[in-house]
């Protein structure tokens, strides 16, 4: 079976080190952290710290939202899971540094489930990074694009580990 709650705490810790780290590196500013409530159901925590010595701004963001029917957009590519209930949750980051050369960065992990009452449960683990340089180094966008190749080629590997595969 599918362990949403070991995704969940991994996600809530992803969060937590992230914020720590971006602290610690900033030197002084800290996170205001948001909860909030999704009226369809679930809901989450933003965390904003602003005017730090490193960043401008910066946000750390957990959700995990669930609803009783996918939207028509969502099951347009898979018509099998038209009106499904659903449930996704990820961890997303936006960072704006002070210094113009160093890039703006976002991040974001998610997992998303769909389970059709007469079919198989389905789902999928993933997500994306970029960099928005203002002033581009080649050797920097070099060095990103390899780290990024080599992320993809381990993504293979972290999806058992997160999401073991089990029978329903």
């Amino acid at each position: 079976m599918l362990d949403r709650a070991a995704v969940n705490a991994w996600l809530l810790e992803l969060q937590e080190h992230v914020t720590r780290t971006l602290e610690q590196a900033d030197g002084g500013a800290r996170f205001r952290r948001d909860a909030w409530q999704r009226p369809e159901g679930g809901g989450g925590e933003t965390r904003v710290l602003r005017d730090g010595a490193l960043f401008e701004q910066a946000g750390i963001n957990f959700s995990r939202v669930h609803g009783a029917r996918l939207p028509p957009s969502a099951s347009a590519q898979r018509p099998a899971l038209a009106g499904a209930p659903f449930e996704a949750m990820g961890v997303s980051l936006v960072l704006h540094p002070r210094n113009p050369f160093v890039p703006t960065t976002h991040m974001n992990v998610r997992l998303f489930v769909a389970e059709p009452a007469d079919g198989e449960i389905a789902w999928w683990f993933g997500g994306g990074f970029d960099l928005t340089p203002f002033y581009p180094e080649e050797e920097d966008v070099r060095h990103w694009h390899l780290s990024a190749r080599y992320l993809r080629a381990l993504q293979g590997l972290v999806r058992p580990v997160l999401l073991p595969a089990a029978s329903r």
